[in-house]
């Protein structure tokens, strides 16, 4: 539970002009062999330097300035008076995250950033009020619990804590590469669908019309979905005691889950051998699970609603997630989405695609990190399968040339997306795990540290992706595609690629 003391009391004031669009951690286990990352980390840290804060003279800012400042991908509703009141309650609603809590994920971005942890951040493409409904939180507690047993095996394959990073509670919009769509083989055009927060997925025209009420109906799910993870996290139900009961049901008795009970029995056997040589085994750390959310700030309107000022910092903080990333689409300097980032005090995530240049992200950098804070900006890298080689040494030859530091995660989902004959969007396991393996093996070649991996996936035996151990074909897409945008990977292919990265970064094979 996060120290009250930290709770935020005095929201930003006033309304602001608006302007014409335009456009658990575990370590305590009895000591291993030091595994190959262990040794290329302890060897990295040698050279490892930190460059004096870079400081240069910005414009002043507040949680509104955005709206002076060009947007994309921005709804165009239709009522700005209602708008208005949605965010004026929104203003009035109580945070959904807390400082203390984003001060201690810097501080742990920061290490990952140094190769002494490694970050997991997973979770829905987008989340959906329909799957809330239907499932009660069954989905929620499942990718939980599948994000969990995914850090359980990188956590005992790497010999480094892992910070747990859900795409949950606040994931409801989506920047889209059209304003418009058809359905197939239909004329009729509308709107496009922009993610539940912003308007209906239902193929009509009332559905498409965005609605500012949906950003309460996010915020209460948002809610709710927080009260869970934080009972799942803090309530006994991740004890590693209990490690053999972490386990979904439908991986039960395939070779990914007879994996994971394998890495339970050896987790199992260190602890009774550390009870018996009378060291603790029952800390917070082996009972409970630090956990942390994180969205795509899209929507600024809801953004800038849920800002409010810490008394004890005078700092400003986006109070949606703990973590906020930019997308790849809305990342320009001179924009209000980097614009509104600036000025808070989160950890942020820069989505680095292939068409972002050397000198656009240095920019960035700059604007988004003056002091060149450890553990404030995360480059989550996204340029698919192949492109790897094309792309990361530039960008991590700019960073290094320029001092400022980093935490490196590969996005291997978003570069991969491909549509079947039959048009269906899918992405290729075989595809992901390439990406991944080129990240990685780019980073051990310029000696850096790869500080994690971002992923589209969920607990649920969905049919979303084609590959993996199960060999899902283009004729499985249609048994039970659930996404209401892109693919994710179901349970069985998430931990599959968990175990691979395990083994991988220990140096007991090769993907």
């Amino acid at each position: 539970m996060a120290n009250l003391s930290f709770i935020f009391a005095v929201p930003p004031g006033g309304q602001l002009r608006r302007k014409q669009r335009v456009g658990a951690s575990i370590s305590a286990f009895p000591a291993r062999r030091p595994s190959s990352h262990a040794v290329w980390r302890s060897r990295l840290a040698m050279t490892a330097t930190t460059a004096p804060p870079r400081k240069h003279q910005q414009r002043p800012w507040s949680p509104g300035s955005w709206r002076t400042m060009p947007i994309k991908q921005v709804p165009d509703y239709p009522d700005q008076a209602e708008l208005e009141r949605v965010e004026q309650r929104l203003r009035k609603s109580v945070p959904l995250v807390y400082t203390g809590e984003g001060a201690k994920l810097k501080s742990l971005l920061a290490k990952a950033s140094r190769g002494e942890a490694f970050v997991l951040q997973g979770g829905d493409c987008a989340e959906s009020f329909a799957e809330f409904e239907k499932y009660g939180g069954e989905n929620i507690r499942d990718t939980f619990l599948l994000l969990i047993q995914m850090s359980i095996m990188l956590m005992y394959g790497l010999g480094l804590p892992v910070v747990k990073i859900g795409r949950m509670a606040g994931q409801f919009a989506k920047p889209r590469s059209s304003p418009v769509e058809r359905e197939k083989n239909k004329v009729l055009e509308l709107p496009t669908y922009r993610g539940d927060m912003i308007n209906g997925p239902e193929f009509t025209a009332e559905a498409r019309v965005p609605d500012p009420h949906r950003m309460l109906t996010a915020y209460h799910q948002s809610t709710a979905t927080i009260n869970l993870v934080r009972s799942l996290a803090h309530g006994g139900f991740v004890d590693l005691h209990r490690i053999h009961d972490i386990n979904l049901e439908f991986v039960n008795g395939t070779p990914q889950g007879k994996r994971f009970l394998e890495y339970a029995t050896r987790i199992t056997d260190a602890l009774k051998f550390m009870s018996s040589c009378g060291l603790q085994a029952d800390s917070p750390m082996v009972r409970q699970a630090e956990f942390f959310v994180s969205h795509e700030a899209l929507l600024l309107p809801y953004e800038e609603a849920l800002v409010r000022r810490c008394e004890i910092t005078g700092k400003h903080y986006a109070t949606s997630a703990h973590m906020l990333w930019c997308g790849d689409r809305t990342r320009q300097p001179d924009g209000a989405h980097v614009e509104f980032l600036r000025g808070i005090a989160n950890p942020i995530g820069i989505k680095c695609g292939p068409t972002l240049s050397d000198a656009e992200l240095l920019q960035l950098l700059d604007t988004l990190n003056p002091n060149n804070e450890p553990g404030r900006i995360t480059l989550i890298t996204r340029v698919g399968a192949g492109k790897v080689r094309e792309h990361l040494p530039r960008l991590i030859e700019a960073v290094r040339r320029s001092g400022h530091v980093v935490t490196w995660s590969c996005d291997p989902m978003h570069g991969n997306t491909v549509a079947t004959p039959s048009g269906i969007k899918t992405r290729n396991f075989d595809d992901i795990l390439s990406e991944v393996k080129d990240f990685f093996q780019v980073h051990q070649e310029m000696g850096t540290f790869p500080g994690g991996i971002h992923l589209e996936m969920t607990g649920r035996n969905v049919t979303e992706c084609v590959g993996g151990m199960n060999k899902l074909s283009h004729d499985d897409l249609r048994t039970c595609f659930e996404s209401q945008c892109d693919p994710r990977l179901n349970a069985s292919q998430s931990l599959e690629l968990a175990f691979l990265l395990s083994e991988f970064m220990s140096g007991k094979c090769a993907i």
